[in-house]
């Protein structure tokens, strides 16, 4: 759906939405909203007699509202448990709610604090933290007397019980009754499977559908549905609102854009210079492109603004990384997770130091972690079946890689992994079409063609394997691993060598002789080409000098004398070798000089128009 063109009811949307969050303390989904807010700045509203802040005390009873501010005061301050006290018997819809809240918050950072201390996410003990504030809220839920904020909550529990399918219901319910609420909207993004899934829930036709839908394409990795919305969103005046492009930047990194993807953030760090949020995403693309210089001047930046925020640790685990540091870049990723055991990224990160430092079964736990924070992390997945590769536990091998590939099925390097693990498994066919799917969606790696020509080779396949080296060898520059083009160069000219077309077979073993580790070979097949050519060039040559005289009168059978070409002409193209037969003439002449004078003799073989009465088979052939 569009937004809607009037951007003054969005802002006043907003500013209601920002009201009744901050009464709650719901501070994550104040900040969104008041950033969203900020990139609206050019359009005007009337602030005075503004009916969002004549809402300011609503939901709150005149006889409750010091013990609101009392507990409101403790909550901001992260006494939990006080705040939770103080509102306890308060029955209007704020209080009752920040009661319930408060409660929430509590049992969950104890819950966290005990996960810091054993570095270990867990859901076992999550049935038992939240049972009684369970009962309550499904108590409430049946007799329908809870308002949005509370149903968002309920959700949230729900959802840590891994109860998904009541969750689901429960979010759509809360954003049907608050559709500001970016909070509910933002738990219900990771319980959507797939696109139908997405059109089928019924959401409200608001503003805020259309920056959902764009988020949540983008969460399952369907970049150009969800970059086409945010587009749009720009277009229609939300350009200055951070949230988009932060969005955006997402999604192109997702794509393999990395150039454009770092742009939006440069720009975004220009714009917004001591924001954190996203950082570690940011960072991860400085990684992948080795820019150091940039990677260091973040890291310096983030720890000054912040030095013990999980997303400032991130960034500089990953600067640690990128200098081949992997001991003090996990030290960094660990501190995240002391901050936040639930820091999807540091998991991940972690488990990638792990692998490069060869301590697998580390590297497992780090990515059973991030499995556990969130089941859609392809790169969690993947790595598990790396570590279990390298482990030679092909079947838990091929289970990681068939989630990561699920999660991520146009990626070519998901396809690929694949592949070569059903090829492990001597399931060739699966392994082929792996290898085929791998190169059709565009080989991010550029390995998808060698593989699969290599295993055709290998199943003795030779004539489906050419086809598929050639065209891995089509555009040289654009391959990385030289090993497997000269392979592919040398199979290729062994090949040509075989079928005797040399010509090709030559071409390709002088590409090999640039290669230190294929030249003896190289100069091998060379040698016998060389060979080939010379034995062809000897048996040609005996053939002509075994028979001569047939092949003349091979010839002149053939080629009757055109009209208007003299016959002498004639017969001196038709003689193979002038030489022998001057000799020859010599040796006749020596024979009949008794019965002819050599001038008699000469003017008849001059004057000689018919070639069958020069019989020099019969009289001169000198190898009889």
């Amino acid at each position: 759906m569009d937004p809607p063109v009037d951007l003054k009811v969005v802002k006043q949307d907003i500013l209601a939405g920002i009201v009744e969050c901050e009464k709650r303390c719901l501070l994550q989904c104040t900040k969104w909203l008041a950033e969203l807010n900020h990139g609206l700045a050019d359009t005007p509203v009337e602030l005075r007699g503004n009916s969002a802040f004549e809402n300011v005390h609503s939901g709150i009873e005149a006889s409750e509202y010091d013990s609101y501010l009392l507990a409101k005061s403790y909550f901001l301050v992260r006494e939990y448990d006080r705040s939770a006290y103080f509102t306890r018997n308060c029955l209007s819809p704020v209080p009752k709610f920040l009661h319930l809240y408060a409660t929430y918050m509590s049992k969950e950072k104890k819950r966290l604090d005990n996960m810091t201390d054993s570095s270990v996410v867990s859901s076992v003990s999550h049935a038992k933290d939240f049972a009684e504030l369970l009962s309550i809220l499904r108590t409430e839920h049946s007799k329908d007397s809870l308002d949005g904020y509370c149903l968002y909550l309920y959700g949230v529990i729900l959802k840590k019980l891994d109860l998904n399918d009541i969750a689901v219901r429960v979010f759509v319910e809360a954003i049907n009754a608050e559709p500001t609420l970016w909070s509910a909207w933002l738990e219900l993004a990771p319980l959507v499977n797939d696109k139908r899934m997405l059109e089928g829930l019924k959401l409200p036709n608001h503003w805020m559908k259309s920056i959902f839908e764009g988020y949540t394409y983008i969460e399952l990795f369907q970049n150009d549905e969800g970059i086409k919305i945010f587009e749009n969103l720009q277009k229609n005046g939300f350009g200055k609102c951070i949230f988009i492009p932060t969005l955006l930047a997402i999604a192109y990194s997702n794509k393999r854009d990395v150039d454009r993807s770092i742009d939006i953030f440069q720009h975004l760090q220009s714009v917004d210079p001591y924001r954190l949020d996203n950082l570690d995403s940011y960072s991860n693309l400085l990684f992948v492109k080795d820019m150091k210089t940039e990677m260091s001047h973040l890291a310096h930046k983030v720890v000054e603004i912040n030095k013990y925020s999980p997303e400032t640790c991130c960034v500089v685990g990953n600067y640690y990384s990128i200098r081949s540091d992997h001991y003090k870049a996990v030290m960094y990723f660990q501190r995240a997770l002391k901050l936040n055991p639930r820091y999807l990224s540091a998991w991940t990160l972690m488990g990638h130091e792990f692998m490069e430092m060869k301590n697998t079964n580390a590297a497992i736990q780090s990515y059973r972690q991030a499995v556990e924070v969130n089941k859609r992390d392809f790169r969690a997945w993947y790595g598990l079946g790396q570590a279990y590769e390298i482990l030679k536990m092909t079947f838990y091998s091929l289970y990681y890689y068939k989630a990561a590939q699920q999660l991520r099925p146009y990626d070519s390097r998901m396809l690929v992994a694949l592949g070569e693990t059903y090829e492990k498994l001597n399931k060739v066919a699966d392994a082929l079409k792996c290898y085929q799917k791998a190169y059709n969606v565009g080989d991010i790696e550029g390995v998808a063609l060698y593989s699969m020509a290599k295993l055709y080779e290998k199943q003795g396949e030779t004539e489906k394997a050419i086809p598929a080296f050639l065209k891995f060898c089509s555009d040289e520059k654009l391959i990385a691993d030289k090993a497997s083009l000269c392979h592919a160069y040398m199979t290729l000219g062994n090949y040509y060598e075989k079928i005797e077309d040399l010509d090709k077979a030559s071409y390709f073993a002088y590409k090999c002789l640039d290669y230190e580790e294929m030249k003896r070979e190289a100069e091998s097949l060379l040698k016998s080409i060389a060979n080939k050519r010379a034995h062809k060039a000897t048996t040609s040559a005996a053939a002509a000098a075994s028979n001569p005289s047939g092949a003349g009168k091979s010839t002149e059978e053939e080629k009757p004398t055109p009209e208007g070409v003299p016959a002498e002409t004639y017969g001196e193209d038709m003689d193979m070798d002038e030489t022998n037969l001057s000799k020859r003439i010599e040796v006749a002449m020596a024979e009949e000089e008794e019965e002819q004078e050599e001038e008699a003799g000469t003017s008849e073989l001059a004057e000689s128009s018919d070639m069958p009465e020069f019989h020099m088979e019969d009289s001169y052939d000198v190898n009889e």
